[in-house]
């Protein structure tokens, strides 16, 4: 807090004469003259290191000065502040006749060095031995309390301030003040304040960085017009706490009449404005000029460069935000906790294992690997780099696990895929009765959400009701996406409706895209053209517009997927990433306008990469166009040679148009690089257990009631009209060519879930890869035959199938 930023003016010492000290003061002890101004008094006044301390105790001792209280109050007070407590008990207990600043500085050394509960027992031990508290006693003892964050010890030393006398002082409530602004209570701080008779500065900084530490920067930035008008002109200290207050409300006008105001006064050159200056304007937006400042300034602190690091973070150049923590490390400055950090969250999102690793080294030379928060950072980043099992190895070894380790484990496994671990994780850090927080419940939400089972999500969804989070806006943003995820775009859109006026950008793009995903584009139009309307007071993102290109190009609203790509520029002042003219190349795609298509990626500004390529090359295989399907091809082969994904996808169009050398030729580039073909399978979730099938699987339990049962509903479907599709397979029969199509996962799945469920039942399947042609024709046959609706999310989208139709309506 600010009261803490700049050391207080103590009290005034009386006037020499026979008058009694004030409470607030020690009284007063005679020090004779060649005392004080021994030269072993002024070695010890200059004292810099415990080194030097060690060294001047023998010349105490030989000028037998070691029984003088400036010497023994000196010395308990050099130990405390060098860190070693135990030799200033040393010192302490020995003395006979202990004078009243001994104990006060021994009391400040505990507060300051020890745990709390030394400082109080030792502060119960002075008064039993007849000290009488002064006023830093208390200030000592609160600023312990509201470092720990203890505010009931708090308050009991509050209750004993006020009993002894000091509920007048300015210094002592200014310090009250701070403890309960630190404790989250800045109400009371504020009862504090309002109640003082008599406010100087460091009262108002105290109650102005309350304010914009609790998350009120408008509330702070208003009590500084109001120090104003009573007549007090910021500080330094002032300066520091509302810069990044203005910061955090993005009001850049704010900021910079503030640092019009810091270069007035002459407070620009102080290393921690300028800091505080660079971290306002990154975090506005204007990284640039963030740098400037950054660059002119003549002495630079690790915190200036972890917030230039971390403004490069936040504005996503994290190339550029590892490159300045390498050359901090040129310059030789030794990195801190929030360095390294910083350096690992850049690492995660450019997914660069190899220098997360060497900042992993790092760590570990620095003796940082023992704190939890730096170890938090390595769990995440090697997650997001996709190295789960490093990770792991990280969390087991961790001993003092946080609630922020449990939850960064259990989003790692979500995100990566492992939800079963994540799901598994989750429980066992409830069987430890760790309390959840919002964090723990999006992270297992994120689980259930890639498992895709309807009833987990609604186990997940009570979870958030019993534990009082359902009104949170990240825990409910959570669950509208899981909804959606889980095939239950209705119920998702019930709980987005619920949230009313609570709604963040995050929760319109998992909305948006939920409908997407579903195929249900229309609604996805109508609620993005809502959130855009004059009425809103949301402005959509880059992701906003992600979403709804998306969702055009899932249902071929091709006209009003380039509008918004325009408009995001035009209208918003939003540059387009590569998934955004992915997502364009795969909208023109997808509606066979395969040229137009092509067109767009050579006019992009920048380079393309593979996720263009891949949605060109997906798009040549739905509408068969080899010449523009090789072309992409070739590109991607150059950008990620190993990748069997597209291998298989050059290989199905060259299958379909029967050009059968080059699917050979393919297959054997695959073999010869070691490239191995992704293995289908689905699942599906039926009493409290989810069964996976592969193609051709003999494994379940159930096989042979499957593959029978599988066989009469072929020939249901087609006596329904149902054609097979072999046009992908070649160099066996035709009986064995439908032997083949009628053993893919998603087949035997359907067939397993209609087999143990009842008449009327829903059943939802989960596909790994892209639905295939002949699949989706069958299972919109099944639907009609069994009266059933069938719900399939592959690793694109949704499919309802109900009555004989789909609800892409073909289009996927």
């Amino acid at each position: 807090m600010s009261s803490l930023l700049l050391p207080r003016t103590p009290p005034p010492s009386p006037p020499l004469s026979t008058a009694a000290a004030p409470p607030f003061l020690s009284p007063r002890t005679h020090i004779p003259s060649h005392v004080y101004k021994h030269p072993a008094a002024i070695l010890l006044e200059i004292c810099t290191s415990m080194k030097e301390l060690q060294q001047f105790i023998p010349l105490i001792m030989k000028s037998g000065l070691y029984n003088e209280h400036l010497f023994q109050t000196k010395l308990v007070s050099l130990f405390c502040r060098f860190g070693s407590l135990n030799d200033a008990v040393k010192v302490f207990d020995p003395i006979e006749s202990k004078v009243d600043p001994l104990y006060h500085t021994l009391l400040k050394g505990y507060a300051q060095q020890s745990n709390l509960d030394s400082a109080m027992k030792f502060f119960s031990r002075m008064k039993h031995d007849g000290i009488s508290p002064i006023v830093y006693n208390y200030a000592y003892l609160m600023k312990a309390c509201a470092d720990k964050f203890d505010v009931r010890r708090g308050k009991q030393i509050h209750a004993q301030l006020i009993l002894n006398g000091f509920s007048d002082n300015l210094y002592s409530m200014t310090s009250v003040m701070n403890l309960y602004a630190k404790c989250r209570e800045i109400h009371e701080a504020y009862k504090m304040f309002d109640r003082m008779p008599e406010k100087d500065l460091v009262c108002w900084n105290t109650v102005i960085a309350g304010f914009a530490h609790n998350g009120m920067p408008k509330r702070s930035l208003e009590l500084v017009s109001a120090m104003q008008e009573e007549g007090h002109i910021p500080d330094l200290v002032t300066v520091v706490t509302i810069l990044p207050a203005s910061a955090n409300i993005g009001n850049l006008r704010v900021g910079k009449s503030i640092h019009a105001y810091a270069v007035r006064h002459g407070l620009e050159s102080y290393v921690n404005v300028s800091t505080a200056l660079l971290d306002m304007y990154a975090k506005c937006g204007l990284i640039r000029t963030a740098r400037h400042i950054f660059d002119s300034m003549s002495s630079k602190t690790v915190v200036s460069w972890n917030s230039m690091i971390d403004g490069y973070s936040q504005s996503g150049d994290y190339s550029e935000a590892l490159d300045l923590f390498q050359k901090m490390l040129d310059e030789g400055l030794r990195p801190s906790n929030v360095t390294v950090m910083g350096a690992l969250h850049a690492c995660a999102n450019l997914c660069d294992i190899n220098r997360g690793q060497f900042v992993h080294k790092l760590v570990i030379d620095s003796g940082l690997d023992s704190d939890v928060s730096v170890t938090n950072s390595l769990i995440s980043m090697y997650c997001k780099c996709k190295r789960v099992d490093l990770a792991a190895q990280l969390f087991h070894k961790l001993r003092m696990k946080s609630l922020v380790s449990w939850n960064a484990m259990i989003l790692g496994y979500a995100q990566n895929g492992f939800t079963i671990e994540a799901i598994s994780l989750f429980c066992k850090m409830q069987e430890k009765n760790m309390k959840l927080d919002s964090f723990s419940l999006v992270s297992v939400i994120t689980a259930v959400a890639e498992l895709s089972v309807l009833r987990q999500a609604k186990w997940a969804h009570g979870l958030a009701v019993r534990t009082c989070l359902d009104k949170n806006v990240f825990a409910m943003t959570a669950l509208v996406d899981m909804y959606a995820k889980c095939g239950a775009v209705h119920t998702a859109r019930k709980l987005f409706d619920s949230m009313g006026d609570n709604r963040h950008v995050t929760t319109w793009n998992a909305m948006i895209d939920g409908y997407g995903t579903h195929g249900f584009g229309e609604e996805a139009v109508e609620l993005f053209e809502h959130m855009c309307s004059k009425g809103s007071v949301i402005n959509p993102n880059d992701v906003t517009f992600l979403c709804i290109i998306s969702a055009c190009s899932h249902s071929g609203l091709v006209k009003q997927g380039r509008k918004y790509f325009t408009m995001m520029k035009e209208k918003y002042g939003l540059e387009p990433k590569m998934d955004h003219y992915g997502a364009v190349v795969d909208l023109l795609g997808r509606a066979g306008q395969l040229k137009e298509a092509w067109e767009f990626i050579l006019q992009m500004p920048v380079e393309p990469e593979i996720n263009v390529f891949g949605a060109m090359l997906g798009a040549c295989k739905i509408h068969k166009n080899v010449d523009l399907g090789e072309k992409a091809a070739d590109k991607l082969f150059d950008l990620e040679p190993d990748d069997g994904g597209y291998h298989v996808l050059l290989a199905n169009i060259y299958a379909i148009a029967s050009m059968w050398d080059k699917v050979a030729k393919v297959r054997t580039l695959m073999e010869k690089k070691g490239i191995q073909k992704t293995p289908g399978c689905s699942s599906v979730d039926l009493k409290n257990e989810v069964h996976t099938f592969y193609s051709g699987s003999v494994k379940h339990p159930q096989s042979e009631r499957i593959y029978a049962y599988l066989g009469e509903l072929i020939d249901r479907i087609k006596e329904a009209g149902y054609v097979p599709d072999t046009s992908s397979i070649h160099d066996v029969e035709e009986d064995v060519q439908e032997q083949l199509l009628n053993t893919h996962s998603e087949k035997l799945a359907i067939s397993f879930g209609l087999i143990n469920s009842s008449p009327g039942t829903t059943i939802h399947i989960r596909k790994n890869l892209r639905v295939c042609g002949d699949c989706h024709n069958a299972t919109k046959y099944i639907s009609l035959v069994t009266e059933r609706e069938i719900i399939v999310r592959d690793m694109h989208r949704f499919h309802h199938f109900k009555n004989g139709v789909c609800s892409c309506g073909d289009y996927w």
